[in-house]
């Protein structure tokens, strides 16, 4: 008898940042979600943690910008549901807390949908704790309220007035009404503290009192920020200094800079980046994707026990050759007879996934090391029969052929594709328009090689190397910088050794 599919919508709080500010819960949800439909405030790496068949949505959902209206993201969460699909709906900080839930649940409901509500870490709560100020206090503040301050005339003020501690959500945007609907009530003098991206390594903290406060700010958009208002902002001197992030020792702080990897692989180098201070903005230069046919590399598989060794010099290629054995209804035990050699940290770390130590790494972590490796370990090559998963449009070349000059036989076979990306990022195309950029960091020659093109659909190459021109050009490797010469004419830094921890070690010394 058919059993029709059952899906569920989980509505998730994200936090107020990346995955250290999630619940376990919540990561779990995502890194099994067949759909997200996230809000414009979510922290994008936390879309990185979803499988790489994720459908990934942004709905938007911030104050003042365009965004997917609510009766539409209602009718999506319905209609993904009905399809059998688990479904994430990522919300910024707590579903419960202005998080316009209620909506979507009665939708969910109306149309029999199963739904789960997933707790999340509030910036009403967080916000001030990471600024040193406590929310209550035994003599300063018995009691605290959280609100909005985009509708100000619905809060009943004389009532607030009574409150000794606010914390007001979604209020910069309105700061001079606000101000003055407090100082009806309370003492001009009352200490006010402003907390912009609480919980990310740019976090500000501005504090002062109602009167005083506005002329403390910068000019421009000081959102997302949570206001705190009470006696209690006076304890920020005493404990901001345990509790909030040390910035002063960030070397990349304040620096913006742009990363080129494929999308869903960017996290990694994007979480580097981001513990040193910088604000990272990712742009996917490399679209992977199946070859053209798995005949050759199926093949292969089949008489595995024919090869004496299995090469593999990228994560993708790992993971191709590793689902293409779990198709073929074999696992990790096939390579029994084989030695398997691997190029650069990454990909050591992908195999071992597969319970799989490589034989053989080459110290400097470039494919061209690999045959002095062998040779340093006193491998024969002669009449070695060697199994080269790799990308399809070709790659490697000289590695192939000086493995072929020891006597190797190499069958070098396609694995994977990795294409340039249809369109460029939005944000990533702003950041290099507006001229915002600290450094580009390239991580492979196709990175480049596709940057070039994406750019190039969009204006003429001098023109867009003229919003680049003082931008530092930031490379992983020797072969990646000579692309870089012969595409951008220059390279600032290239990482001595050729791992994104070496990458990014090399642009935060080039700012030294």
């Amino acid at each position: 008898m058919y059993k029709p599919l059952k899906g569920k919508v989980f509505i998730v709080g994200a936090g107020i940042g990346g995955v250290e500010f999630l619940t376990v819960r919540a990561r779990d949800l995502i890194c099994k979600a067949e759909v997200i439909i996230s809000d414009a405030l979510v922290d994008r790496q936390l879309l990185d943690l979803a499988p790489l068949n994720c459908d990934r949505i942004v709905a938007g959902k911030r104050g003042g910008q365009e965004s997917v209206k609510q009766a539409e993201i209602n009718q999506m969460l319905v209609e993904y549901c009905l399809q059998g699909k688990r479904v994430v709906r990522l919300k910024s900080g707590d579903p419960w807390i202005f998080g316009r839930s209620l909506p979507e649940i009665s939708a969910l409901q109306s149309a029999n949908c199963e739904w789960e509500v997933i707790a999340g870490i509030s910036s009403a709560i967080a916000a001030p704790m990471l600024a040193g100020i406590p929310l209550t206090e035994v003599e300063s503040s018995s009691c605290f309220a959280v609100m909005t301050g985009h509708d100000l005339d619905r809060l009943p003020w004389q009532a607030i007035a009574q409150i000794p501690t606010l914390v007001i959500l979604m209020g910069t945007n309105n700061l001079a009404g606000l101000l003055a609907k407090l100082q009806e009530g309370k003492s001009a003098d009352t200490a006010i503290a402003i907390v912009r991206w609480c919980g990310r390594v740019d976090q500000q903290v501005w504090t002062g009192t109602l009167t005083d406060i506005q002329s403390k700010l910068p000019e421009g958009s000081r959102s997302p920020a949570v206001i705190i208002v009470g006696e209690v902002v006076k304890f920020r001197e005493q404990l901001a200094s345990t509790a909030s992030i040390d910035l002063e020792k960030l070397p990349l702080q304040g620096k913006r800079i742009l990363v080129t990897r494929a999308a869903g692989q960017a996290s990694q180098f994007t979480d580097l980046l981001t513990s040193q201070g910088a604000t990272a903005i990712e742009m996917p230069t490399l679209a992977i994707a199946p070859p053209s046919s798995w005949e050759m590399l199926d093949q292969a598989i089949a008489y595995l026990s024919t090869y004496d060794w299995l090469i593999l010099t990228s994560a993708n290629a790992v993971d191709s050759f590793f689902g293409r054995l779990r198709e073929a209804g074999k696992d990790s035990r096939a390579l029994y007879s084989l030695r398997v050699a691997v190029v650069g940290r990454k990909t050591a770390e992908v195999l071992a996934n597969y319970g799989i130590v490589p034989d053989l790494v080459p110290t400097d972590f470039i494919a061209d090391a690999l045959v002095d490796a062998f040779i340093a370990q006193n491998h024969v090559l002669t009449d070695k029969k060697m199994l080269f998963p790799r990308v399809e449009s070709g790659g490697r070349e000289i590695l192939v052929e000086q493995l072929q000059k020891y006597g190797a036989i190499v069958d070098a076979i396609a694995a994977y594709e990795s294409g340039c990306p249809e369109a460029i990022d939005p944000d990533a195309l702003s950041a290099i328009q507006n001229q915002s950029l600290d450094a580009i960091a390239f991580a492979s020659s196709k990175t480049v090689k596709h940057f070039c093109q994406l750019l190039d659909r969009v204006a003429p190459r001098e023109t867009w190397r003229s919003w680049i021109a003082s931008v530092k050009i930031a490379s992983i490797g020797p072969q990646t910088s000579k692309t870089c010469y012969e595409l951008l004419g220059r390279v600032d830094c290239e990482a001595l050794e050729y791992t994104l921890d070496g990458l990014a070690e090399a642009i935060a010394k080039s700012f030294l």
